[in-house]
């Protein structure tokens, strides 16, 4: 996981370490040189040269240096151009004027900064998805989430994942196969319904998904059912005929929780479609897959950044226990480990 992105920050390391040293030598030959005329200061002057020498500042032209390469780094490990950008003018207003001590690592000072730019951005707008259907459940029932993103990036692998988590929670669950335009979905989903014992609203491929849904939601309210998880479709090649289909979806079925799905590995892709589904029908939240194949590790940086929405959960398997609740300090320690 994120093998690429730490090895790069490993190289950066250690460049940052040689030049730092490589200075701290030429300072001191300057220093010897000068030693004969610092034994003429007074004390006054001598306490003052003990002083800066125990500290240093750190100028904006070694921050200018050091925030290049790692703009460099962040760019290849897929954050998006804007987040970057972004990152960087934070840890310059943090960096330029900080003070260093003697012997203390400029690397070690980047990182930490580093790591709580990070943070602030992945932890923005968090949210607990557990905590929230036991809250909504005290007040309605069932709760009504669908789930949004293109073709193939395993959001209905993450629907029966969800189900299952809410099935081990003590809820009960019903699924609607409320994509009807994309071959061998309803089947997809039905497959994954029979294996977790649960009941699957489905209609005739082609047929309206908004409706599926609703009758989803009609067919839960009847039974006391809790939750209905809900696919769609996702067909970004006839992206005015997806978002009015999402749009006829939301305004017919008022859901509860819109939950964008796409893959940790597909990068800047994943973020201009995590973009475009925000600003077309609005997402609530996201999830990420295959997280456990991600070298780069960028995307889930990038999607919190752009869409100012909380990443609630992380793909990392196949299997349905294959779910890791998000925690902006796992998945930080895994790139910095």
């Amino acid at each position: 996981m994120f093998k690429s992105l730490k090895e790069k920050l490993s190289k950066f390391v250690k460049k940052i370490d040689s030049e730092e040293e490589k200075v701290v030598e030429a300072k001191a030959e300057i220093g010897e040189d000068k030693e004969k005329d610092e034994k003429k200061l007074g004390l006054k002057e001598k306490l003052s040269a003990v002083l800066l020498s125990g500290e240093v500042i750190i100028d904006e032209k070694k921050v200018d240096d050091v925030l290049y390469e790692l703009e460099g780094i962040l760019l290849e490990s897929d954050v998006a151009f804007e987040v970057v950008e972004e990152i960087s003018t934070n840890l310059k207003s943090k960096l330029v004027g900080k003070r260093k001590k003697i012997g203390e690592k400029l690397s070690e000072i980047v990182l930490s900064e580093l790591k709580a730019t990070l943070f602030e951005i992945l932890n923005q707008n968090s949210f607990d998805f557990d905590e929230w259907v036991d809250e909504k459940l005290k007040v309605k029932r069932p709760l009504n989430i669908i789930f949004v993103g293109v073709n193939g990036t395993g959001k209905t692998t993450t629907i029966a994942k969800v189900a299952r988590r809410l099935q081990k929670s003590g809820y009960s669950v019903v699924l609607a196969a409320g994509d009807t335009f994309r071959a061998g979905a309803i089947e997809q989903l039905e497959e994954h319904a029979q294996r977790l014992g649960l009941k699957l609203i489905k209609h005739k491929s082609g047929s309206d998904p908004a409706a599926v849904i609703f009758d989803a939601l009609k067919h839960a309210e009847s039974k006391g059912v809790d939750v209905v998880l809900s696919d769609t479709a996702g067909r970004m090649h006839t992206k005015k005929n997806l978002i009015d289909q999402l749009e006829k979806i939301k305004r017919v079925t008022k859901p509860d929780l819109t939950i964008f799905v796409d893959e940790s590995i597909a990068g800047n892709d994943a973020v201009e479609r995590a973009r475009m589904f925000n600003e077309a029908v609005g997402i609530d939240c996201s999830i990420l897959t295959k997280i456990d194949a991600d070298p780069k590790g960028g995307t889930a940086i990038s999607i919190c950044q752009v869409t100012k929405k909380p990443l609630i959960f992380l793909g990392t398997g196949q299997n349905y226990e294959d779910l890791v609740k998000f925690d902006p300090n796992w998945l930080i320690s895994r790139i910095f480990s």
